[in-house]
C-alpha cells in the first residue's frame, strides 16, 4: 500500500466540494494521481485551462478516424494496430463472414468490442451469439473464431502477458454497475455441435497461434472445437454495453473511474453509457478539466451524441497522453452549469494506460491533425 502525503487544505477563493459550487466566473482543474484513485487538488482559474493558441511537440492531443482504415482481413492477428505499449495492444479489425482458421493468442487475454455487425463466436467452450455493443473477454490460450452475417468492425485490446479482471466496487457492492450474473458464457448448444462436423464428416482445420507477436500454424485433420462439455470458472464472457447501469449522482459529476468495466494490471477499460445529467444547480454538468498525470487516456466513440466533444463522430478515437490539462471543448462549456437536456446520449469505450502509449504507423488521412486546435475558443466562448 502507498502512504501518500495527505494534508487537505483550502487556499484563496475556492470551493470546498470538488466539481460543485465553483466561485463565480472560474473554471475548475483537477490535478490528480493514480487515475482518479489517488490524492488530488482542485485549482480555480479565470480562463479555461485548455485555452491554448498554439502547440508544438509530440504530447499534443490526437484523434484518429478508424472509419478510414483498411478493408476486411481474415485473421484478428492482421487487424490494424493503432496504439501499443508493453502491457497492451490496441487494434481495429474489419471482418466479414466466417474466419477460415481458428485463432489462439498466447500473449495475453483478448478483449473484443463489437462496434458494428452481428454474428457468432465459436471457441473451446462453446457458442456465443454476438450483437453490436458486445464486449467479449477471451482468456489467453483459448481457441476461437467468428462468423459474421456480413461486414463487422471490432476493437481488439490485448492485455499482453496479463489477464482481465472485474473492478472492486467498494461501498456500492458487487451487483452495482452490472451484476456478474449478466456475464454470459458460451453454450454447448446445437449451433456449436453443428459447426463441429458441418457436413457430417471430419474436415481439416488450422489454428493460428500468436506468441511474442510471431505466428505459428497448427494443422488438424479434424475441427479441434469438438468439446462435449466443460466445468470450471475460466471461460470467455460476454457483456453488452446496454447491460451496464452506470453509477450516477444528481449532485456531483463522477470521475471516469466510476465507470470501470474491466481492468488489467497496467490499464483499465471504462464504459460510458447514457445517464441522467446532474440536477444540483451548483454541480458541474460536463467533464472537469484535469491533469491525469499518471495515465494516457484513449476513448473510442461507438454511438450517440458526444456532448463534451466537437467534430467527433462514431468510429473515431481520441488519444490524450498524460502530462497536460484536457477537458471539454469550448462549445460544451456553455452547458457547464446548465444542461440542455435531461440525460446524455453516448456510448464510448475508454482505456486508461499506466504506461506511455506509442502510436502505430497509420495510413494517410486517418489522423485528424487539426484536433489539437479544437480547444481554441471561438468568440463568446469564454477563452
Amino acid at each position: 500500500m502507498k502512504k501518500w502525503i495527505s494534508f487537505p487544505r483550502v487556499e484563496g477563493l475556492a470551493s470546498r466540494q470538488a466539481h460543485a459550487d465553483l466561485p463565480a466566473g472560474t473554471y475548475e482543474r483537477e490535478l490528480g494521481r493514480e487515475g482518479f484513485f489517488g490524492p488530488a487538488s482542485h485549482m480555480y482559474h479565470r480562463h479555461p485551462p485548455t485555452g491554448w493558441t498554439a502547440w508544438e511537440g509530440p504530447l499534443r492531443p490526437r484523434a484518429f478516424d478508424l472509419n478510414r482504415l483498411a478493408e476486411a482481413v481474415a485473421s484478428p492477428f492482421e487487424a490494424v494496430e493503432v496504439l501499443r505499449n508493453a502491457a497492451l495492444r490496441y487494434r481495429f479489425w474489419r471482418s466479414e463472414g466466417a474466419m477460415p482458421r481458428l485463432a489462439r493468442n498466447g500473449d495475453g487475454d483478448e478483449l473484443l468490442f463489437l462496434h458494428r455487425g452481428a454474428g457468432a463466436l465459436f471457441c473451446d467452450y462453446g457458442h456465443l451469439a454476438l450483437r453490436e455493443g458486445d464486449y467479449v473477454v477471451i482468456p489467453r490460450g483459448t481457441m476461437w473464431r467468428t462468423e459474421f452475417a456480413g461486414p463487422a468492425e471490432l476493437l481488439l485490446i490485448e492485455a499482453t502477458n496479463d489477464s482481465y479482471r472485474l473492478p472492486e466496487k467498494g461501498l456500492v457492492g458487487g451487483h452495482a454497475i452490472f451484476d456478474p450474473a449478466m456475464l454470459e458464457t458460451p453454450h454447448i448448444d446445437e449451433a456449436f455441435k453443428a459447426q463441429q462436423r458441418p457436413d457430417g464428416a471430419e474436415a481439416p482445420w488450422q489454428v493460428e497461434v500468436k506468441r511474442l507477436n510471431a505466428l505459428s500454424l497448427v494443422s488438424y485433420p479434424f475441427n479441434p472445437l469438438d468439446a462435449v462439455g466443460w466445468h470450471g470458472d475460466l471461460s470467455p464472457v460476454r457483456l453488452n454495453l446496454r447491460d451496464i447501469r452506470p453509477l450516477t449522482s444528481h449532485r456531483y459529476h463522477l470521475p471516469p473511474s466510476a465507470h470501470t468495466t474491466f481492468l488489467a494490471s497496467r490499464f483499465v477499460v471504462c464504459s460510458f453509457v447514457p445517464r441522467p445529467f446532474e440536477t444540483d444547480p451548483g454541480a458541474l454538468k460536463v467533464p472537469f478539466f484535469h491533469n491525469n498525470d499518471d495515465y494516457d487516456e484513449v476513448i473510442f466513440y461507438h454511438r450517440g451524441d458526444f456532448f463534451s466533444r466537437d467534430h467527433i463522430e462514431q468510429g473515431m478515437v481520441t488519444f490524450h497522453p498524460c502530462g497536460f490539462t484536457h477537458g471539454p471543448h469550448p462549445k460544451a462549456l456553455g452547458n457547464m452549469l446548465q444542461a440542455k437536456k435531461p440525460a446524455t446520449d453516448e456510448y464510448a469505450v475508454m482505456l486508461d494506460a499506466r504506461d506511455p502509449l506509442e502510436v502505430a504507423a497509420l495510413g494517410e488521412g486517418v489522423e485528424d491533425l487539426a484536433y489539437v486546435d479544437s480547444w481554441k475558443a471561438a468568440p463568446g466562448q469564454g477563452a
